[in-house]
């Protein structure tokens, strides 16, 4: 068993996270996202990779009006436990529950800082590319009891969902502009393979939000 896992994206038209340099903020506007708030709000749990922790230092707090009664765990796939104990969400903890998933090998010395300021550290097995995927949803459906997961990037996370054939639903939120092929991709590379094998999603809605484009799918199965 898994979690129900939906994956967010905003991005350009040409479907860019960043910029060469990396910057992002803010690519959509303030109404998606507000909507994207709503989303966190929704969820059990939301889930960032180790890269997107560490460049943007979020925070991953649901921010609605009015605030949830409960603010949903906040979970950092990080194999090597590099997340600081001094970052956004380690110092948020009085918010609401930081995990970060490590892998077995990760050093017990920062494992133990992060645990000393607050945060939750499990550690699952290892693959050539970081946490193993299947077990950290494993212990997430498990131990943590997450029912429903929001996923926000990076776009190696992304990748790694889609390839797992793990990802239940989209919430691609698309802003005006072209970015180009130096941008960010918000998906990074899947492996080749035939057309009909290719993930297929079912669009369910396209709204409008602020000037941004909003559109909703479901994983066809």
């Amino acid at each position: 068993m898994r979690p129900f896992v939906t994956l967010k994206l905003a991005t350009s038209l040409d479907g860019r996270i960043a910029t060469a340099a990396g910057e992002s903020r803010w690519i959509t506007g303030a109404a998606a996202r507000a909507e994207v708030h709503r989303l966190r709000a929704a969820h059990d749990a939301i889930l960032v990779g180790a890269e997107t922790a560490l460049a943007d230092d979020p925070e991953l707090t649901a921010r609605t009006d009015p605030a949830p009664a409960t603010q949903p765990l906040r979970i950092v796939l990080d194999s090597r436990l590099r997340l600081s104990p001094t970052s956004r969400l380690a110092r948020t903890v009085g918010l609401g529950p930081v995990l970060v998933l490590g892998a077995t090998d990760a050093d017990p010395a920062r494992a133990a800082a992060l645990e000393a300021a607050g945060v939750a550290v499990a550690r699952v097995s290892r693959t050539p590319h970081g946490v193993d995927l299947p077990a950290a949803l494993a212990h997430l459906s498990g131990t943590a009891g997450v029912r429903r997961l929001f996923v926000e990037g990076g776009g190696h996370v992304a990748a790694s969902f889609l390839t797992l054939d793990a990802v239940d639903a989209l919430e691609w939120f698309r802003a005006p502009m072209v970015l180009g092929g130096a941008g960010r991709p918000a998906i990074a590379a899947l492996p080749e393979g035939p057309l009909a094998a290719a993930p297929r999603f079912a669009r369910r809605s396209v709204e409008a939000v602020g000037p941004d484009l909003w559109e909703r799918y479901e994983r066809e199965r």
